[in-house]
C-alpha cells in the first residue's frame, strides 16, 4: 500500500532510503496537486482505467540490478538521471506490477518534496508540468507498467534547464490555482 509524506531533505543519505520526515500527506492533499492514486487489485482495472482516460499505448519496464546485468554503477547512473528534478509534457502513468520505488512530487505551494512510496498494485498518475523525480528503494527492484496517451515516449525536461517558463508548467500551476 502506498504511503505519502514529506521528504526529510537529508541529501547526504542515499536517495533510495525512506527519507520519512514523519509528516504525513493525505490523499486529498496529493489530489489537490493533481496527482492521482489508485490501489489496483486486478490487472483488468488498469485496462479499464486506460480506456476511460484514453491511454492508447503501454509497455513494461524492469529497473533492477538484474536488468543491468549486475552492474551496480550502471544502475545507479540511470537512477541519478531519474532522480534529477524534471517535468514532462505528458502525464506520467505508472502501475507497479512488482517491487517498489519512490516518486517525489514537488509541492508548488510549499516547495516541499512529497515522497510517494509505491509498491505492487499501486497506480500513480503524475500530471504534465509538475516537477518530480523517481528512484528505487534499497531493494533495487521494480517492474512497472507505463501507460501513454499516444506513442510511448519519455522525454524529461530537467529543472536545471530553466523550464519554469514552459507552457505545460504554467498550465499545471494554473490548474492548481497558483
Amino acid at each position: 500500500m502506498a504511503r505519502f509524506y514529506i521528504h526529510d531533505n537529508k541529501n547526504e543519505i542515499d536517495f533510495r532510503e525512506d527519507h520519512d520526515s514523519g509528516i504525513k500527506v493525505t490523499l486529498p492533499e496529493l489530489t489537490k496537486l493533481g496527482v492521482l492514486y489508485y490501489c489496483i487489485t486486478e490487472p483488468e482495472q488498469v485496462d479499464q482505467l486506460a480506456k476511460e482516460r484514453d491511454y492508447k499505448n503501454q509497455d513494461l519496464v524492469n529497473i533492477s540490478l538484474d536488468a543491468f546485468k549486475g552492474n551496480n554503477d550502471a544502475m545507479l547512473a540511470k537512477l541519478k538521471i531519474f532522480y534529477e528534478e524534471h517535468l514532462h509534457e505528458d502525464e506520467e502513468i505508472r502501475y507497479i506490477v512488482d517491487g517498489d520505488g519512490f516518486f517525489d512530487i514537488r509541492n508548488a505551494n510549499t516547495n516541499d518534496w512529497i515522497r510517494c512510496y509505491v509498491n505492487k498494485g499501486d497506480l500513480l498518475i503524475v500530471p504534465a508540468g509538475v516537477y518530480h523525480r523517481f528512484t528505487l528503494t534499497t531493494k533495487n527492484f521494480i517492474i512497472a507498467r507505463r501507460l501513454f496517451k499516444d506513442e510511448p515516449r519519455w522525454e524529461a525536461h530537467n529543472k536545471s534547464h530553466k523550464v519554469d517558463q514552459y507552457s505545460v508548467h504554467k498550465e499545471y500551476l494554473s490548474s492548481i490555482k497558483i
